[in-house]
């Protein structure tokens, strides 16, 4: 009879929802309802700026029901802040906004506006709040953390310049967490942050990790292009064809081409990073010394093949080696496409072109497919086939119109025919306004190369048709000028 009883209590108990302990199994806590209220009451305080109403009720439900909402910490770290920023005479303002001092009126472009009155000893304590808030939001909502901790190292880098602090280890070791955890939700100041520090303090014991940190990052960079441009070419294609974009639309479109132009930045910025670590000479020992024990790992492989091709340092028999183990590890469209490159360097043309067109019958999504077309381009310029270049160039296009980087890669091939495609002065200087023009058709086309497509712009313009040039010749300038040779296309005379 007692067991029964026993039973039918534990019954009881699960049905409503009790432990064992005695507690409530309520995300609420042991007060659900106050709890409610409570996130309520300061959500909507926060929402109005009015975090005096707000602190009270918020730090109730932290102190007792923390696995309530994520608006707990959010809301507490936007508090924190903003206690942070009065405390060092920080004023939050819309931009543009006019702030009246004592002696002169300012119209503030940023979001802050700094009036030099540190108040060091309450910036601290506030700092520690947000530190302890972060430390909670880790604890009880461990999601996410990529951004949570890049944000976090945001905070750190801010209190470094207010206090005048080193928090160097701090930082890095906030950037290494959102690193570890996730980095596409890594800001884009912090991915080239952390790679720089990692950069700074491998380069010499460690290159490998710089390598794979680089990447890391680029693959991290490269999945969030590839989404925000997959976006961008639908609503693109959605004007193209006639259609009236809404204002979300619209706002999307902008907030598209404003990602990539950063996330571009990034990649510029990595690759300037690598150039001193990234050398043949350091490559070349580095992967013999590690092949025998990679040589069945596919994405050490994958890594090794492309960082060689990229870095054009294909001459040393250890790259057709690792490119064989790549091909049988994962005989796949990317492997196929880095060794009908091997085919075409010895002499092989068929039987590259073969294994290219297998890559590309085995991939049907369009994006990856432009890749390769893209990488079977790069192969085609480097043996000097410029037509053959082009040609595959644009198929990438093809398959993927926001493609910048083929637009660029054309650009590049005609100015490098400046002196075959033209026979005098004048159609010599053409040939550089019809790869500007390729540049500008990247920029438009992708604003993720928007950088570097401006450099070879400036570039190549500098090398146009002067006006006394044109003058001479007596032409009219915006007239066509065809451009003969293997280029076959016109442009107009500056």
């Amino acid at each position: 009879m007692k067991s029964a009883k026993t039973i039918l209590i534990v019954v009881m108990l699960f049905l409503t929802g009790v432990s064992f302990t005695g507690y409530a199994q309520d995300k609420y806590g042991s007060e659900p309802e106050l709890c409610k209220t409570n996130l309520s009451l300061f959500h909507e305080a926060v929402k109005m700026g009015n975090y005096d109403a707000a602190y009270e009720p918020w730090k109730w439900c932290i102190e007792n029901c923390p696995t309530a909402s994520k608006i707990i910490f959010s809301d507490g770290i936007k508090m924190g802040e903003a206690k942070y920023d009065m405390a060092a005479g920080r004023i939050e303002v819309k931009k543009g906004e006019k702030i009246q001092t004592n002696d002169y009126i300012v119209k503030v472009e940023k979001g802050y506006f700094d009036t030099n009155k540190l108040n060091k000893e309450q910036m601290a304590e506030h700092a520690i709040e947000v530190i302890y808030v972060y430390n909670l939001r880790v604890k009880h909502f461990p999601e996410n953390l990529g951004k949570v901790y890049s944000d976090w190292a945001n905070f750190l880098f801010k209190r470094a310049v207010l206090e005048e602090i080193s928090l160097k280890e701090e930082i890095f070791d906030k950037l290494g967490k959102s690193f570890n955890a996730d980095p596409t939700g890594m800001s884009v100041k912090n991915l080239g942050k952390y790679f720089e520090t990692v950069t700074e303090i491998e380069k010499d014991v460690n290159p490998q990790r710089v390598f794979d940190t680089y990447d890391d990052i680029t693959e991290a960079v490269g999945l969030k292009m590839d989404k925000y441009s997959r976006e961008l070419d639908a609503l693109n294609d959605k004007v193209a064809k006639g259609a009236q974009l809404s204002s979300k639309e619209q706002k999307k479109k902008r907030a598209r081409e404003v990602n990539l132009r950063a996330l571009g930045q990034v990649e510029g910025y990595l690759d300037n990073t690598l150039t001193e670590v990234a050398t043949c000479d350091r490559l070349i020992p580095l992967y013999k010394d590690n092949y025998e024990k990679n040589k069945s790992n596919v994405t050490w492989l994958k890594r090794a093949v492309s960082r060689l091709n990229q870095k054009e340092c294909t001459d040393n028999p250890i790259y057709p080696k690792m490119v064989e183990a790549y091909v049988n590890s994962a005989p796949s469209s990317d492997a196929f496409v880095f060794y009908a490159g091997i085919l075409m360097e010895q002499g092989e043309s068929n039987k590259a072109i073969e294994y290219f067109n297998k890559a590309i019958d085995l991939e049907s999504d369009n994006y990856k497919k432009a890749k390769y077309y893209y990488r079977v381009a790069m192969i085609m310029k480097k043996k000097g086939s410029r037509s053959e270049s082009r040609k595959y160039a644009r198929l990438a296009i093809k398959e993927r119109p926001s493609m910048g980087s083929a637009y660029l890669l054309i650009s590049n091939l005609y100015a490098s025919s400046a002196n075959t495609c033209g026979t005098d002065e004048i159609s010599k200087r053409m040939v550089y306004v019809a790869a500007a023009d390729k540049a500008k058709q990247a920029k438009a086309a992708d604003p993720g190369i928007t950088s570097t497509a401006n450099k070879y712009i400036k570039s190549y313009m500098a090398s146009a048709p002067s006006k006394k040039l044109v003058f001479t010749e007596g032409l009219q300038s915006g007239s066509q000028h065809k451009i003969g040779c293997w280029i076959n296309e016109t442009a107009r005379i500056p």
